[in-house]
């Protein structure tokens, strides 16, 4: 039987255990520059026992951010990401930095930069229309992810993870949906998985075996048109085949086009509402039912789905979504998942796994109520614990 907290190997690293904190939007640095209310909060999660954390969200370009307060990979960012990653193994934990661009997901408006898309459409956040790459757009695009991987190790980073999912950018190329290139990048299910499998080799050909690399695959958006199961697994099995990632961890939904599918529990309605900037807070008020569905919140909700990939595949796999006990991540490894991911339940009690760790019938304090997730644009937290903003 694998022990969840014994030391784990994951690519040329070894994490003290199986428990990852999953990469969850910090709203930490309003210069797009690593702050000290950043480092705090890895700390933290690191302190309470995990073995890796997940910095998130380093782009690899400006225009590749959500909004421009998101750290974006630079050289001006290295001194601020070293300060972080010395404090997080000053704990005992590794890191890993999560990069990847936004793409349809980014907000033009914001970034002073246009957002990407496979396919011309109109861009809700920054309320204009995309900009189509052409190849020389996608060949500065896949270098700016291995100078991202670059930095990252430069800054004593132990893991980059290639964000694959959520509709952001690479994941919108494996949309049917979002993508209706007549190029060697749409069409068929390997044209929509190229531009993922550049970005993976150009990544592990910049960091070679000195860090772990990893990468974030949706399993299905869950959207009509979208990605679905079938083609997912034929891209994961490409990926295995090209022999460029330590680890997949398998995640759900679409940031774009359907986010609750990811969470699960309650959808905050309401408290995203009064969190949106104008004029995107209008536009919510009147679709906001329809793009936040409702899901029940189960244990290891994302379970079923991920079973289908670890049939298929051979290589490490971790599991994300509703992982908040001992019962569920004993379940994993039964399942023969070789980490877990844990999410809110680490927003909501940093030390969870330090005090599971010392008692196996801890519970997670979480409710799964969801309104952290109007908070990444103040600062990430649960609002149930006792704290303030941070701007």
């Amino acid at each position: 039987m694998t022990d969840i907290f014994a030391p784990a190997t994951l690519g040329p690293i070894t994490l003290r255990n199986r428990v990852i904190k999953a990469a969850t939007f910090e709203g930490r640095t309003p210069e797009a520059l690593v702050t000290d209310e950043l480092v705090e909060f890895h700390r933290e999660v690191a302190a309470g026992g995990v073995g890796m954390t997940t910095v998130a969200y380093c782009a690899v370009a400006p225009g590749g951010r959500t909004d421009r307060h998101q750290i974006w990979m630079r050289p001006e960012a290295v001194a601020g990401l070293r300060k972080l990653t010395d404090a997080v193994h000053a704990e005992g934990a590794a890191v890993s930095a999560q990069i990847g661009h936004a793409g349809p997901v980014a907000n033009a408006a914001s970034n002073r930069a246009p957002a990407f898309a496979p396919s011309r459409m109109f861009n809700p956040l920054g309320m204009r229309f995309t900009k189509v790459p052409d190849r020389a757009d996608i060949r500065e695009l896949v270098a700016a992810h291995a100078e991202a991987a670059r930095l990252a190790e430069r800054s004593g980073f132990d893991a980059v993870e290639i964000h694959l999912g959520h509709n952001y950018l690479a994941s919108a190329f494996m949309s049917p949906m979002l993508n209706r290139r007549k190029d060697d990048y749409g069409g068929s299910t390997l044209n929509r998985a190229r531009f993922a499998r550049e970005i993976v080799r150009a990544v592990k050909d910049a960091v070679g075996d000195r860090i772990a690399v990893t990468a974030k695959l949706g399993m299905e958006d869950g959207s009509s048109g979208g990605l679905r199961m079938r083609d997912s697994l034929q891209i994961a099995a490409w990926l295995q085949e090209d022999g460029a990632l330590d680890a997949l961890e398998l995640t759900a939904g679409s940031s774009l086009l359907n986010p609750m599918l990811l969470f699960h529990g309650t959808a905050p309605r309401r408290s995203f509402a009064k969190a949106l900037p104008l004029p995107a807070r209008l536009g919510f008020r009147l679709i906001g039912g329809s793009f936040l569905k409702e899901y029940p919140y189960r244990e290891a909700y994302l379970l079923e789905r991920a079973r289908e990939f670890r049939r298929e595949l051979s290589m490490p796999l971790i599991l994300l979504g509703g992982i908040t006990n001992h019962d569920t991540m004993r379940l994993a490894m039964d399942e023969g998942f070789e980490f877990v991911a844990m999410g809110r339940a680490l927003l909501r009690e940093p030390d969870l796994l330090q005090r599971i760790r010392a008692d196996l019938t801890t519970r997670s304090a979480c409710i799964h109520c969801n309104e952290c997730m109007p908070t990444i644009y103040t600062g990430t937290r649960c609002e149930l614990r006792p704290e303030q903003p941070v701007r």
